[in-house]
């Protein structure tokens, strides 16, 4: 069975440090074999830093496997990395950029069954002329046929899945002010349709239960306090349920994370970043996983930043990694 694709991340923040900590845990914790994509000397010279006795070794995603309980195995990108723990420099992005594209092309190719992702530091990235707002974007480019420029990439949506929470964010990385602007009928339906499907095939929910909170306090007061959710989001939920997708709303975001609440169903649709991912942070911060959906390969990713702060103090917490890989593996494996 091919590796986990898992990029480098940021090189100067804490990605080599979870990578090797979870290496470290493979058996305690039964991980699949992923091949991890960077430079080598990142990984070895973190792995002093940090105290750990771990050995890196070159690997394809054929040997990877087969290396994975004796070594970490790491597909070299050719892009050496000179940024120090917490010190990210010029050489920061281009390495960050090619394990991304190369762990998308490994996947596409067959040769490794998920793309796993460490955090990028997007202010860096942007420096070295960077064209996408984030992760997401970049890896819906890279699924279009023959790569970034040519093909019209997929819509990808993103989730934050916990075992406690699952959220989408209607919107994603825009100022708060801008999201009654770029807010509309066919996005809502167009993000509840993809995360519905994904969450079928994917996810194995046979009706996927969605709640679509409103954009304003109390969902609008019947369109007293704004009529974004009487004019906007009602009709998308009406749209859905015509095409029979169980959606519920718009319902007030306030008492929409209770347990009692969690309880009645499988994803919260948001319309603004924060109003999804702050409850669903508190509830899970340690364990909650970023999920692409709407991509034709299976990607996760730690929910969290690079913590340039935590880089090869030994302080940072694989827990959230550590579920990507396991989620990663889970999306990618084929029932019975």
């Amino acid at each position: 069975m091919p590796p986990l694709a898992l990029t480098l991340g940021e090189p100067a923040g804490i990605g080599p440090d979870l990578t090797l900590q979870a290496w470290a845990q493979r058996f305690a914790l039964k991980l699949p074999p992923f091949l991890t994509i960077g430079d080598p000397g990142v990984f070895q010279g973190r792995a002093r830093a940090l105290g750990l006795d771990v050995a890196v070794e070159p690997a394809t995603p054929d040997s990877a496997a087969a290396m994975f309980p004796h070594a970490l195995p790491v597909l070299a990108t050719g892009h050496p990395v000179t940024a120090a723990p917490g010190r990210p420099d010029a050489s920061s992005a281009p390495a960050a950029r090619a394990a991304i594209e190369a762990a998308v092309a490994l996947v596409r190719a067959g040769r490794a069954r998920a793309v796993v992702t460490n955090p990028i530091a997007k202010s860096v990235m942007y420096q070295a002329g960077f064209a996408f707002p984030g992760h997401t974007e970049f890896l819906a480019a890279l699924a279009a046929d023959g790569g970034p420029a040519p093909g019209k990439p997929p819509r990808a949506v993103m989730m934050i899945w916990s075992a406690v929470l699952a959220v989408v964010p209607v919107t994603i990385h825009i100022p708060l002010a801008e999201v009654p602007r770029r807010l509309t009928r066919d996005l809502i339906v167009e993000t509840a349709t993809i995360t519905a499907r994904d969450l079928a095939a994917r996810f194995g929910i046979a009706r996927p239960r969605l709640a679509i909170a409103g954009l304003n306090p109390h969902a609008g007061e019947a369109g007293t306090l704004g009529r974004e959710d009487e004019d906007i989001v009602r009709p998308a939920v009406a749209a859905l349920r015509a095409a029979g997708i169980d959606a519920r709303g718009p319902l007030p975001a306030d008492t929409l994370f209770h347990p009692a609440a969690r309880a009645t169903y499988d994803v919260v649709l948001g319309m603004y970043h924060d109003q999804v991912l702050a409850p669903a942070k508190a509830l899970a911060f340690d364990t909650a996983v970023n999920v692409t959906l709407g991509l034709p390969f299976v990607r996760t990713s730690p929910d969290h930043g690079t913590a340039f702060e935590l880089a090869g103090t030994g302080h940072a917490s694989p827990s959230s990694l550590i579920a990507a890989l396991r989620l990663a593996h889970r999306l990618a494996t084929p029932s019975p």
